[in-house]
């Protein structure tokens, strides 16, 4: 894929006014670092809880829609990569849609389309975590039907935990990543290595790859894109990676060969345990697990006692996702309430630890009731749901910013940038909104991605009435590249 730039002629002197007389961020990032974020963003719980779920979707041939996702991940990618180099700020998906259309509600749904898609992840990597507690503490048998009560009830404590941490202000520091991404590494390339092992000593049936069953009378089409609808939600994460670029350095040579090196890696990785774990696991046990590759780990090293090791590894690689997520929403919801467009409560600060509790506190509410509402209300689709969920909110979001590269060709800034090729974008917004149809998606996403949206639209409605009425000013975005700063 080949890569161009473009700089305006008037290069020199511009700035943005929004951030006039303020120190720049230390530029520290170097390109190891980044790319080693990269992959530890992405990495997580989409490969490790939904590999069942995909292949439930289109039998072994879960690899197809692996690979469509990722595609369509990458030419997203490139149209954020042109965007970050572009406007380097830290407001990401926001920012860009505001400077393409300028229209602050349209601002503001994108905004808080990617703040739930943070906390239907969150959730969905809490739920993962506490059924891998059960499996590693041997408690699933032992629990019986109380067990689903008791995964709920560490889900939800974790969640706390999580909201403490983010209280006492311990941000996520890009060495502690590293640390969380190695372990997420190693607990993949452990399935990877069992899969050849199984493969050698002539326990795994390459012939299943090849196999194609869909669920009830789906065609071949249809089938194909629900599981990479759902396949999509183990792509993102990249998108996070533009609150780096400020503290990058040399963002414009250095972030696109990051952003798409950690992609393919991870595309790369993905696609191999799609087909080592159908090869490994009869399709039918794949599905029916809830932790699909510790089933691969088992049936594949029977005589070598790894599966506890193997849980232990994955609650640590969805650990992380759970953490930067829950900050991420918290941030936005105070970034959007200091900013005039949610109501002032939601911009409440801890005195002395200087963290926003108020955000914190409703970020985790949400959270928790997403999980009693998945675990209890859509019992039979507790992983794919939010999963499917979160891929809902950002292919609408993608879709939303592959259009904002190609309004914004006209807009030239004084900066040397990435540019995509013009057809990518196009085939990206294209493909993104396709998959947000019902063709692709369950009731069950839109109900759950409505409702939270529903509550940001009226928390909208409340403070446009209240700023109307009580401080006669209007509810508009001051500085949307503000957003995402700390």
């Amino acid at each position: 894929m080949s890569e161009s730039y473009e700089a305006a002629p008037d290069a020199v002197g511009k700035t943005d006014p929004s951030g006039a007389g303020e120190p720049e961020l230390k530029k520290a990032i170097t390109p190891k670092l980044l790319l080693l974020f990269i992959v530890g963003d992405i990495l997580g719980t989409g490969v490790y809880s939904l590999t069942g779920k995909v292949a439930g979707e289109v039998g072994g041939a879960g690899w197809i829609p692996i690979l469509i996702a990722f595609a369509i991940a990458m030419i997203s990618a490139l149209s954020y990569v042109e965007m970050v180099t572009k406007y380097p700020q830290a407001a990401g998906a926001a920012l860009y849609v505001h400077k393409a259309f300028g229209i602050h509600f349209l601002t503001f749904m994108v905004t808080f389309a990617v703040l739930s898609s943070g906390i239907t992840s969150a959730s969905t990597s809490a739920i993962f975590l506490s059924e891998n507690v059960l499996k590693a503490f041997a408690l699933e048998e032992a629990l019986g039907s109380s067990a689903k009560a008791v995964a709920t009830t560490i889900a939800l404590v974790f969640l706390v935990l999580v909201a403490l941490i983010n209280l006492r202000g311990v941000a996520e520091s890009v060495k502690a990543n590293v640390m969380l991404t190695f372990i997420e590494l190693s607990g993949l390339a452990l399935v990877i290595v069992v899969g050849f092992f199984a493969l050698g000593r002539g326990q795994a049936d390459l012939s299943n790859v090849i196999l194609f069953e869909t669920q009830g009378d789906k065609s071949f089409m249809m089938a194909v894109v629900g599981a990479t609808a759902l396949a999509f939600f183990s792509m993102v994460g990249f998108e996070d990676s533009v609150n780096m670029a400020e503290e990058t350095v040399d963002p414009v040579k250095n972030f696109p060969r990051a952003l798409i090196g950690g992609l393919s890696i991870t595309g790369v990785i993905y696609v191999l345990i799609s087909i080592l774990a159908v090869a490994v696991v009869p399709i039918g046990q794949l599905t029916e697990s809830t932790t699909p590759l510790l089933e691969v780990v088992k049936v594949g090293a029977p005589d070598i006692p790894i599966d506890t090791i193997f849980a232990f590894i994955s609650i640590f690689a969805v650990a992380n996702t759970v953490l930067i997520n829950m900050m991420m929403a918290s941030r936005l919801l105070y970034g959007m309430s200091k900013q005039g467009v949610l109501p002032g409560f939601l911009k409440g600060v801890l005195r002395g630890r200087r963290t926003p509790w108020a955000g914190i506190v409703f970020s985790t509410v949400l959270a928790f009731a997403l999980v009693i509402s998945v675990r209890y209300v859509l019992a039979e689709e507790t992983i794919s749901a939010l999963g499917g969920t979160t891929a809902l909110l950002l292919l609408a979001v993608f879709g939303m910013v592959n259009i904002s590269v190609l309004v914004l060709r006209k807009d030239k800034v004084g900066v040397k940038h990435f540019r995509t090729p013009t057809v990518l974008p196009v085939v990206g917004a294209i493909t993104s909104f396709a998959l947000v149809t019902p063709l692709a998606q369950p009731v069950q996403n839109y109900v759950i991605a409505g409702g939270l949206l529903a509550i940001g639209l009226l928390l909208y409605i409340v403070t446009w009435f209240y700023n109307s009425a009580v401080k006669a000013r209007r509810t508009r975005f001051h500085h949307p590249d503000d957003l995402g700063k700390p």
